[in-house]
């Protein structure tokens, strides 16, 4: 299991409402959040195996922005 976390500008409940049908149709997502509470608003994703570029894409197409973050 690998946890990638990305850097986004989904910052509210109604944007999370908007992207969970996007990132919940991308098979190889095992469980994925959004910290809001966060400044950098932190997606989180567990996959067993996922390019993240995957998850990238994803939410431009929702209409927002990820960036992957260097792992810890």
């Amino acid at each position: 299991m690998e946890t990638l976390k990305f850097k986004t500008n989904v910052n509210c409940g109604g944007c999370i409402a908007t992207v969970t049908p996007h990132l919940n149709q991308v098979k190889g997502i095992v469980k994925w959040s959004v910290d809001t509470s966060n400044p950098m608003k932190i997606l989180t994703v567990e996959t067993s195996e996922l390019d993240p570029d995957v998850i990238v894409e994803t939410l431009k197409s929702a209409g927002y922005k990820a960036d992957l973050m260097a792992s810890e």
